[in-house]
């Protein structure tokens, strides 16, 4: 099956994680699609294929003969797609791109001016979204390009390599994808995650991060005799937001530069709530900025009463790179498939995380590779179809046993 093909068989499945529900996976419709990728994989011969209790699927890809004593590689992808935005009915449509704006629907639209990207596909076929949900290459074309490879490696079996383990997990785009990740029983001594953005990119350096919760509490009154006496939780979570570094957020920042992300806010008079998510490539300055919201959140106690303001502060993940760094033998491995494909790769910090950050910290050296995909998580979400071909090339050269 082409990697096309697959990819907009698997964009058809609404895998769409949620942040709230408390269990694993977090929405059970990502076990649909589990069941079929586990199936596939069965298919192409692949041993022990199947799909966990908590939504994992594994397999793997015996040695070629003579090449059992390669140490295990593992590729990784993820199903779910982001909470964000609705992953429910995607539409995708492949388009000729010659130039110009794309017409998506909805009153939406790619505007050359606007993406700086579109220019470099113009001649390419661009898979793109009717303007009303997310397409999902974040991460099904990570999916659709491993699971391509595989199938080219078990109809050419003249191409030499060692044992392949395959993974699939939920939820990473809340945070759990590494949850319940049995690496034990995955069996490989390093991984790569195949869940970046534009072809060429290799990342193995990542956000450290943590979540933020804000409670306010205030004390309300009659507003015609209110006067000195009521606290209004809403102004004072305002506030609390006012006094962050206002060029500190995303709209802001690019590159190594960290942010404050107001993600939701809810409340009344009385209680208010402000969640944020705080990131940083730096650990010193990562750890700066979770003293500042502590700072803050004591300044208004203080100033309105002890009890006003609740700070809850919970770290995420952390910068892989310190423990990629003992193994960059990865990245120069990486590097040279890339170049093997005639696509000359680009390293490049990864402005957030993935399951590979934690699954690096929990012994499993797993640095970041592209899928091809541009604008992530929103209904300007699109891949060029030639970006996913070469990966598929990539991928098949990266794991070759001449290459170990």
């Amino acid at each position: 099956m082409k990697v096309l093909d697959r990819f907009l068989k698997y964009v058809s499945y609404d895998t769409q994680s949620d942040e709230r529900s408390g269990t694993t996976p977090s929405s059970t419709k990502q076990k649909l699609l589990g069941t079929e990728l586990a199936a596939e994989l069965s298919q192409m011969g692949l041993q022990n294929a199947h799909m966990d209790d908590f939504g994992y699927v594994y397999g793997w890809l015996p040695a070629t003969p003579g090449y059992e004593g390669i140490p295990c590689m593992g590729l990784i992808a993820h199903m779910d797609t982001a909470p964000s935005f609705s992953g429910t009915n995607v539409k995708p449509r492949v388009v000729a791109y010659q130039g110009g704006d794309i017409e998506l629907g909805n009153g939406l639209s790619l505007r050359a001016e606007e993406d700086e990207a579109l220019s470099r596909y113009v001649g390419q076929h661009l898979v793109v979204t009717d303007g009303s949900t997310l397409l999902g290459a974040d991460d099904k074309a990570g999916v659709a390009e491993i699971f391509t490879a595989m199938e080219y490696l078990t109809t050419h079996p003249e191409i030499p390599h060692g044992r392949i383990a395959v993974g699939i997990t939920p939820d990473e785009e809340i945070g759990e994808g590494a949850d319940h990740f049995d690496i034990a029983g995955f069996g490989a001594a390093v991984a790569y995650t195949v869940d970046g953005g534009e072809l060429g990119e290799l990342e193995y350096e990542n956000f450290n991060a943590a979540g933020a919760k804000v409670t306010v509490h205030g004390l309300n009154i009659h507003p015609g005799s209110a006067k000195n006496r009521m606290k209004n939780a809403l102004l004072m979570a305002i506030e609390f937001n006012a006094m962050l570094p206002p060029a500190e957020i995303p709209a802001h920042t690019e590159g190594y530069e960290g942010f404050y992300h107001l993600q939701q806010m809810a409340g009344d008079e009385t209680t208010a709530t402000l969640e944020y998510i705080i990131r940083d490539h730096d650990a010193d300055k990562f750890r700066s900025r979770k003293a500042a919201m502590e700072r803050i959140a004591a300044y208004l106690n203080d100033k309105y009463d002890a009890g006003t303001v609740e700070l809850e502060l919970r770290d995420q993940y952390y910068n892989m790179k310190a423990q990629i760094e003992p193994h960059m033998y990865l990245v120069h491995r990486a590097k040279a498939a890339f170049r093997k494909a005639g696509v000359e790769p680009r390293e490049v910090p990864i402005r957030g995380g993935t399951d590979g950050a934690r699954l690096s910290y929990e012994g499993l050296p797993c640095p970041n590779l592209s899928t091809g995909g541009v604008n992530f998580h929103g209904p300007q979400e699109y891949i060029p179809v030639e970006s996913m071909e070469k990966m598929v090339e990539m991928l098949v050269h990266l794991v070759r046993a001449e290459n170990a």
